[in-house]
């Protein structure tokens, strides 16, 4: 999977590429990612990437020049199968949309920064609109990075344990992960299920699945949701 990010603010993305387990992938080669400058397209000796609002308003806009320069040059050699922006009316991210973006190919993200980006710039080339959540950031490069990690960790090999991406929250509809216990056996006086240590698979796994829903109840009660995943 090829993934190319265009942000005003490429020096928050270069330790992600070099860190954890995005660089892992790198290294591994089941991803690239390919960070380009917006400044880098941008005319003028000052390179210039922002300016106001037409109509006013408070907060600076990027720029749709620098935008349209660097598409255009990308998918002259390139075909994208989505091109990302993540804005507050987009859809929310979840774990199954997680699980598509893993199978695609291509993939453009449009890194947002200051009060958004020209609109000129969202009509003409994004396919998808997607929001992280119901909250506040301060640039799309760090959902650029949500995004990346969740979507790399579902490609094969780049966990050491597959079964991990499989089994965690939200990839199975209705169930979430069961509580989990490591050593020692009794620590201060709190003490590890005795159905966990009884060596007995069938009941551990009918354990792990009832804690599994019970997690995800909670989860709905919690957040006022009414239906399954």
């Amino acid at each position: 999977m090829r993934i190319d990010i265009i942000s005003a603010n490429v020096n928050i993305l270069e330790p992600v590429t070099k860190n954890g387990l995005i660089s892992r992938a790198i290294s591994g080669e089941h991803i690239e990612i390919h960070l380009h400058n917006l400044r880098d397209y941008s005319e003028g000796n000052y390179r210039q990437i922002d300016d106001t609002q037409y109509g006013g308003g408070a907060g600076m806009v990027l720029k749709p020049e620098p935008f349209f320069k660097c598409i255009n040059l990308l998918t002259e050699s390139i075909n994208y199968d989505e091109i990302i922006f993540f804005t507050p009316q987009g859809k929310i991210f979840s774990q199954s949309d997680a699980n598509y973006y893993s199978l695609q190919k291509n993939l453009l993200i449009l890194a947002g920064h200051y009060k958004g980006i020209d609109q000129r710039v969202i009509d003409k080339f994004v396919t998808k609109e997607i929001s992280i959540g119901e909250y506040v950031i301060s640039c799309g490069d760090i959902a650029a990075y949500v995004f990346a990690d969740a979507v790399s960790r579902l490609i094969p090999g780049v966990l050491n344990d597959a079964e991990s991406a499989l089994t965690d929250s939200f990839q199975n509809g209705g169930i979430m992960d069961a509580p989990v216990y490591t050593k020692p056996e009794n620590y201060e006086g709190l003490k590890v299920p005795e159905v966990l240590l009884s060596g007995n698979h069938k009941k551990i796994q009918e354990w792990k699945e009832e804690k599994g829903k019970e997690n995800y109840e909670k989860y709905k009660a919690k957040n006022g949701k009414n239906t399954n995943l």
